[in-house]
């Protein structure tokens, strides 16, 4: 597997040792690797370059869950299209054209854009960020590939997750600070948008189940299918952990790159993974 050492990788290393599964992690030479995960074999890959065998090196493996991306989480930087995007699909054809027989790859949200409401996964992608682009124009080159290189594809279309360890820009993490701060206030947006949010644990969960199955199922949201506003969402935090802080409501304006109502459709996923339907 690639991207590790991220926030969701971590998690997913976990839950696929949890099932007694030790992946090959593969890593670009300057990445540091933690002390948790030096267990695990480790091949480093420079995916720029053309001559990289790390295929081969990792065993020849017959499954890569791929979850590697840099530039994150600024989801503006034309970063993702000009150099990430080529990169990527480079070192996922290097590997498939060498006989890799499936992949999960992880998607976002953000390419079905400015849609509202329930987002299924046969509607159109319309992304409004270079990053949702980047991720659709991967998804779309990967199905091209896939006419003259069969190879089975699941394209994990994530949607809002939480966690420890997430980036300090994240809503949970913005909000443990401020309790760690001993502040009396949160400020944050009006809070009355809907999204549709999901413990880490629980993603990395689903990425393995569907990486570990034999099916065929292209894009899959891992999602709830649930509408939950912002608000909402952070109540529940502060009153599950007991926190002493209150949210400090209409102090921010709402996001401008997303619409103030859109959750995922989770029926392709509970068909796939009984298990989803515990979170509604």
């Amino acid at each position: 597997m690639t991207g590790a050492t991220g926030f969701i990788g971590r998690y997913v290393v976990a839950e696929l040792a949890r099932r007694g599964v030790s992946p090959v992690i593969v890593c670009r030479p300057s990445t540091a690797v933690p002390a948790e995960l030096s267990a695990h074999p480790i091949v480093h890959c420079d995916i720029d370059d053309a001559r990289d065998d790390s295929f081969a090196r990792a065993g020849s493996p017959d499954l890569l869950i791929h979850l590697a991306w840099n530039g994150l989480p600024n989801y503006r930087s034309l970063h993702h299209f000009d150099r990430e995007l080529p990169s990527q699909y480079a070192f996922l054809r290097r590997w498939i054209e060498s006989g890799l027989a499936a992949c999960l790859v992880t998607g976002t949200c953000f390419e079905y854009g400015n849609q509202s409401g329930a987002l299924a996964e046969d509607l159109p992608a319309r992304p409004t960020n270079p990053y949702g682009f980047a991720k659709d124009a991967l998804r779309q080159q990967l199905a091209y590939l896939r006419g003259q290189r069969p190879f089975r594809l699941t394209w994990a279309r994530l949607f809002y997750l939480w966690g420890d360890g997430q980036a300090s820009s994240s809503l949970w993490s913005q909000l443990k600070q401020a309790v760690a701060q001993r502040q009396a206030e949160f400020p944050m947006s009006g809070g009355e948008q809907l999204r549709d949010y999901l413990p880490v644990t629980r993603v990395a969960a689903y990425v393995v189940d569907l990486a570990l199955s034999d099916v065929d199922p292209g894009i899959v949201n891992i999602c709830s299918g649930v509408p939950t506003s912002v608000r909402s969402l952070v109540e529940r935090w502060i009153a599950e952990n007991g926190w002493p802080i209150v949210p400090a409501l209409g102090r921010f304006p709402y996001p401008d790159y997303e619409p103030m109502a859109f959750w995922g459709d989770a029926r392709k996923l509970h068909a796939l993974v009984p298990a989803a339907n515990k979170d509604q």
